[in-house]
């Protein structure tokens, strides 16, 4: 078949053309459907069948229309609709009424044929989204079905997957192209008459799988949150491949097996992930099902050196650092400029994080989430030290915003010594520009109750600054739930956590200011929050010496005694 003839066969995906008519053979019934680990809430069951659909931190009430002829309230909104998870409530209820609910929607959105030509109902992501839902909650829409609906089902399911199929020309780099061989993986599986395309199936997600999960367990994204997403359609086709007795694809078994161990690496104590390159709020609920699959609980490794991440744990303290470059252009839509920034914790609370992503109307905020001043370390001159694309014709053209320059030389060296663990981390992403490099000193006690930190900007040796300007800002964004409050003498913050601990920041050879910040990632939505705020000028002042200090005394003696304390000699 010539290209031509595919693609007016994926055009007239929309009309009466039979599955069993063209590639890849027919498909007559459905043999097994694959188990569904997102959380469903059979009381989101009563609230769809009332016609009200809250997807997205919007609400839409149907009024005894069809919910696909409404106008959507943003794209976030009609991605939730068209992906089909929701059925996942429905399936939950186990009722009659839900049932015929199910079947009444999905037969709606079959019936109309102007609801696949939608833009976003065509998107490669959403399209796999809708496929596996489809396909694993099969057993709600066809359980008291006659045949007749069966033939439809299965026909517009047909149309979908060969929709998918030619989709896969014009796939977004990363996550999106992987669910797309999930999702022709589960439907190879799934379906009848299929068999012979298991082995191609497999094998194109097999190098998929090798491509973009690095040895280290980590996505080549460098997005925290790609894991969950991944690991959520990935743990099923595992077991949807030992339900059909076929062996899965070696490739899939080891990517979940590294996969795995970055979960934990990546959460804090509260549970939630760290906030680097587009993690937004962690999704609490699936991470604990994902959780339950690993068979390890041990603790979290200290160094992903693929993916570029470093960790200190010391008694209740973590520290997770960014010491990677940024992804290849491709897959950098999402990519922060976040290079050397940290998030801490101690025990359940969170001190110091980045700002996030939101987790919807990420548009409005994306310019300066992904900035390097939405980030825990330290800005030259007001710009950040990755570069993106910024004019709007361009970013159409590349479906997005990539990088297009950053650092290239990201060092980082962990050593143990006498009092704690030391790291050593540096960056060029200033380099070129303004003939700067930043060096960043951590070192963590023992016991955990101290960090302490310098941050330099420093010409490479024999260079000197560019330009006339050396200005530039170290900054600490706390969490929301930290009380802070700037020291008399400016130069510290006390930090006072939900459970009453208290900190101490304090950089002794500098003024200190405590400025407005927000913190994106909330469950609720983007929250006011502190950073705390070094200035100075790297041509007569290059390094800053700081430090983070846990306090077994009240907050009242804690402000007393600072001044009796002797900051400490990094071994530099």
């Amino acid at each position: 078949m010539n290209r031509f003839a595919r693609n007016m066969l994926a055009r007239a995906s929309g009309g009466p053309v039979a599955l069993s008519r063209v590639w890849p053979g027919r498909t007559d019934r459905l043999i097994i459907a694959p188990h569904d680990l997102r959380t469903a809430d059979a009381t989101r069951a009563a609230e769809i069948y009332a016609g009200r659909f809250v997807f997205a931190g919007k609400i839409v009430n149907c009024h005894g229309r069809s919910i696909f002829d409404l106008e959507p309230p943003s794209e976030d909104w009609e991605v939730a609709l068209l992906g089909f998870g929701w059925l996942r409530h429905l399936r939950a209820a186990d009722t009659a009424l839900t049932r015929a609910n199910a079947r009444a929607l999905v037969e709606d959105w079959i019936a109309n044929p102007g609801n696949k030509r939608r833009p976003v109902a065509r998107r490669a992501d959403v399209l796999a989204r809708r496929v596996i839902s489809l396909l694993s909650q099969a057993p709600l829409v066809l359980g008291d079905t006659d045949n007749k609906f069966y033939r439809r089902y299965l026909r517009a399911l047909a149309r979908e997957i060969r929709l998918l199929r030619y989709t896969m020309v014009d796939i977004p780099d990363g996550v999106p192209k992987l669910q797309v061989m999930i999702a022709l993986c589960y439907t190879t599986l799934c379906l009848a008459n299929q068999a012979r395309h298991i082995r191609s199936a497999s094998k194109k997600l097999s190098d998929e799988l090798q491509r973009q999960i690095l040895p280290d367990g980590g996505h080549i994204s460098r997005n925290p949150g790609a894991l969950i997403e991944l690991l959520i359609d990935l743990l099923p086709l595992r077991q949807t491949f030992a339900a059909r007795n076929i062996a899965p694809p070696p490739a899939l078994l080891n990517a979940i097996d590294r996969m795995m161990p970055m979960l934990r690496f990546f959460r804090h104590g509260d549970g939630n992930f760290a906030l680097f390159n587009g993690m937004s709020a962690t999704p609490s609920d699936l991470l604990a099902t994902l959780l339950a699959y690993d068979d390890t609980h041990g603790a979290p490794m200290a160094n992903m050196p693929h993916t570029g991440f470093q960790r200190l744990d010391a008694g209740q303290t973590t520290l997770i650092i960014d010491t990677g470059p940024p992804p290849p252009a491709g897959i950098s839509h999402d990519a922060h400029a976040g290079c050397l920034s940290f998030e801490l914790s101690s025990g359940i609370s969170r001190i110091v994080t980045n700002c996030g992503m939101p987790t919807t109307g990420r548009d409005n905020w994306r310019p300066f989430a992904r900035g390097t001043a939405a980030h825990s370390t330290l800005t030259y001159h007001d710009t950040s030290s990755c570069q993106f694309v910024e004019m709007s014709a361009m970013k159409r053209l590349l479906h997005g915003s990539p990088v297009t320059s950053g650092p290239v030389e990201v060092e980082s060296y962990r050593e143990v010594v006498q009092n704690g663990t030391l790291l050593t981390t540096s960056h060029d992403g200033y380099l070129a520009k303004f003939g700067a490099i930043h060096r960043r000193v951590l070192m963590i006690a023992n016991d955990g109750a101290r960090i302490d930190g310098e941050d330099t900007l420093s010409p490479p040796q024999g260079g000197r600054f560019k330009g006339a300007d050396a200005d530039f800002a170290l900054r600490f964004h706390l969490h929301p739930a930290v009380k802070a409050s700037r020291l008399s003498d400016a130069r510290g913050v006390m930090l006072v956590l939900p459970n009453r601990d208290v900190w101490t920041f304090e950089a002794l050879d500098d003024k200190v200011d405590l400025e407005d910040s927000v913190f994106l990632a909330g469950n609720d939505g983007p929250r006011r929050t502190a950073q705390i705020v070094i200035r100075q000028d790297a041509r007569q002042a290059p390094s800053i010496r700081w430090s983070f200090v846990r306090s077994t005394a009240s907050p009242t003696v804690t402000n007393a005694r600072r001044n009796a304390r002797r900051e400490p000699e990094l071994p530099l």
